[in-house]
């Protein structure tokens, strides 16, 4: 966008380079300012403009011709909270509108929230796909934790619990958590604490959760994906059934 052009005279400017005409032109920006909330700033210098109105202009003109597929490479990285989901509401809207988006991001919460099939790349080959729950369940489905009274006694509750998950129960041990990977959590859940409960191991507190696509990706790669503002820390690679090779 030109800084030294209104919002309403980018859009114009770049209708015409897709060979609208200039009444054309003008009619469609005067949506698109309307959609994007620009109603108030449409004849404000672009360099007044936040950050988040840049990309929101940004958007909205590459909007312009009504693309039946759209291309957004990480288009709310560096904005605060409150522009990224006010970017996040305009995309659900475009989708809804019937314009297909493939969407690259950093952030998982991102592609968690909006995306309908998800592509996971490393250092640029494909390591999986498919929907938020269908990666999710891959790395273990819903996850029994359970915060303990006594951290020394971690242990031994993992020996209590081992028989009700899918996988040998993780420990933690500086906080005293114990977590498995579960199938039927709930009925898992009310067992724990029956054998808890027999076995005399007090519990704080325990909760059913799903593992992040953070942590999905994490599990594929034993690293955090870079752009991340999640604190990069060493993770073990695991071997996965579905990523042998062919």
């Amino acid at each position: 966008m030109d800084r030294n052009l209104t919002g309403r005279e980018n859009l114009e400017i770049v209708g015409r380079l897709y060979h609208l005409s200039g009444a054309e032109s003008g009619r469609r920006a005067d949506e698109l300012l309307e959609c994007f909330g620009f109603s108030e700033s449409a004849h404000r210098l672009c360099r007044t403009y936040s950050g988040g109105m840049h990309r929101r202009l940004d958007l909205a003109a590459s909007l312009m011709a009504r693309p039946p597929v759209l291309f957004l490479d990480e288009p709310t990285t560096g904005l605060d909270p409150r522009s990224r989901f006010a970017l996040w509401d305009v995309i659900r809207d475009l989708v809804s509108d019937g314009t297909t988006v493939l969407l690259t991001t950093q952030y998982m919460e991102e592609a968690d929230r909006l995306a309908d099939t998800i592509t996971l790349i490393d250092r640029g080959e494909i390591i999986a796909e498919g929907t938020s729950g269908q990666l999710k369940a891959r790395f273990g489905g819903q996850r029994l934790n359970i915060q303990l009274a006594d951290r020394g006694r971690a242990s031994e509750a993992a020996t209590v619990l081992a028989a009700l998950g899918q996988q040998e129960p993780q420990i933690t041990t500086e906080t005293g958590q114990v977590s498995l990977p579960v199938t039927d959590g709930i009925s898992v859940l009310v067992e724990a604490v029956r054998r808890l409960d027999a076995a005399g191991i007090p519990i704080l507190d325990l909760a059913l959760s799903q593992p992040t696509l953070d942590e999905v990706f994490m599990s594929l790669t034993g690293r955090v994906i870079e752009g991340s503002p999640e604190t990069s820390s060493p993770v073990r690679r695991r071997t996965w059934p579905w990523r042998k090779k062919t």
